[in-house]
């Protein structure tokens, strides 16, 4: 077993707005530990997500007291962007790995640029054949979440038409309407499926579209993605969940305000891709606390980070993808694992000053180095 070049790794307590999960099980904790890679874990910080200190410690943790402790090791992994108040805790020689969504907190990309950290986003790490693995878990929970969070707000003492998901005998059911059929767009219309809804599914990908139909053999309709099909669908939706994603990227606007000004009274938009601007143009980030407005008459839920309504299954999901690669970048550091694998070379953000993804240099307007060779 290789000696880590990375032997110190830190988990600090989540401070974004009802934000319960944690980057790190006690298992994940564990598997690192018997690789001589000492996890420091600022206390408290499973409690959200039903962990305990003591889980912790059993597993091998050292429990520290401040989250400068824990951000005070040579990498840091966490669950979202880190907020203004962390912005201090950012320094060159820091190794971060968290959901970053740079095109979406340009804000957070500066902030790591000024202070030339090296910035992995467990969302732009990409297979060959496009597979983002790190964000499929949490796509997943976001997806099955969405029809969850629609049914509520369809309630009318929530807000929304007074219109039960799967009807009645009798009694026609609602009519959801979801686009993409990614990850969170597939697992969304499973579930409203699922709750018998009456489910659309919007995606350019007529492969997928197929896919979808094979498993589903009809019980989701599925309409190839053009501004008519989403028009009409939209039109005639109780519940639209916006599921369309760039790795990496803004999401596209493809329901524009023309569009949600002409839905009906009352009706629920959930957009999930909100985290990367959204794909509803009417959209805001909101949060858990305050998760819904009313604008033109339709009611939006656009929490930034739905999985943290769930913090234990997330925390677990979440590690279960994000370990391999966690151990990975501590064992042979940034730069080898980089160069050993692909996909996570996709991964890597920022370094030493400089942007190394794509399309959050085409989104920020700015050059992009190469990963591999910022990081050599």
């Amino acid at each position: 077993m290789s000696a880590p070049v990375i032997t110190t790794v830190g988990v600090p307590r989540e401070v974004k707005t009802a934000e319960h999960r944690v980057a790190m099980t006690p298992d994940g904790v564990r598997e690192l530990e018997r690789r001589g890679i000492d996890v420091f874990v600022e206390t408290g910080a499973g409690e959200g997500a039903s962990i305990s200190d003591d889980d912790y410690v059993a597993a091998g943790a050292d429990i520290v007291p401040t989250a400068a402790d824990a951000w005070s090791q040579q990498m840091v992994v966490k669950v979202k962007e880190p907020k203004e108040e962390e912005f201090g805790f950012l320094r060159s020689d820091l190794t971060l790995f968290t959901y970053l969504h740079l095109a979406a907190y340009p804000g957070v990309a500066q902030a790591l640029l000024d202070a030339g950290t090296t910035a992995i986003a467990y969302e732009t790490v990409e297979a060959d054949d496009g597979a983002l693995p790190l964000l499929a878990p949490m796509s997943e929970v976001a997806g099955r979440l969405a029809p969850q969070m629609g049914a509520h707000c369809l309630e009318r003492h929530n807000g929304g038409r007074g219109v039960l998901m799967g009807g009645a005998p009798g009694v026609r059911p609602a009519r959801v309407v979801v686009l993409g059929a990614g990850n969170v767009g597939w697992n969304a219309a499973w579930i409203a499926a699922g709750m018998e809804a009456e489910v659309v599914l919007i995606d350019k990908n007529l492969d997928r579209l197929r896919y979808v139909d094979q498993i589903h053999r009809g019980r989701i309709s599925t309409l190839a993605s053009n501004r008519g099909a989403i028009e009409r669908s939209v039109l005639e939706a109780d519940l639209v969940i916006g599921a369309v994603l760039v790795a990496g990227g803004r999401a596209p606007v493809v329901v524009d305000e023309q569009m949600v000004q002409a839905m009906k009274p009352r009706a629920v938009v959930v957009d999930v891709a909100v985290d990367q601007g959204g794909c509803v143009e009417t959209v805001r980030e909101t949060t858990h606390d305050d998760p819904t407005y009313e604008l033109h008459g339709v009611l939006h839920y656009a929490v930034g980070n739905m999985p943290g309504a769930v913090p234990h299954t997330s925390t677990y999901a979440l590690t279960n993808a994000t370990l391999p690669y966690i151990t990975d970048v501590a064992v042979h550091g940034a730069g080898g694992a980089a160069r050993r694998d692909p996909a996570l070379a996709h991964g890597v953000n920022t370094h030493a000053g400089q942007v190394t993804n794509g399309p959050v240099a085409e989104f920020l307007g700015v050059d992009m180095v190469d990963p591999v060779d910022a990081l050599a």
